[in-house]
């Protein structure tokens, strides 16, 4: 039992793995300001046919707001682009 994720102890990393979203997703839904209690409303049921991924949705949202793709915590700095 002690690999059983708590949603207390960490609720990104287990709205991460529920919903399966990847870093890149979690880090523009914290850009938009989305709270980790707010997933469950936003993701699609099974009667919900017309809603679609959660991850696209996360995107769509995002590109809508800041027309950028990527969230600037994920973007390259070249000051570390010559260390290993």
């Amino acid at each position: 039992m002690a690999n059983k994720m708590n949603k207390r102890d960490n609720p990104w990393a287990y709205v991460k793995r529920k919903y399966r979203l990847n870093a890149r997703q979690i880090a523009m839904a914290k850009e938009l300001g989305i709270r980790p209690k707010k997933f469950g409303s936003m993701a699609p049921n099974k009667s919900e046919q017309w809603k679609g991924p959660l991850g696209e949705f996360i995107e769509e949202c995002y590109y809508k707001r800041f027309k950028d793709r990527e969230p600037e915590i994920f973007k390259p700095n070249e000051k570390n682009k010559g260390k290993k």
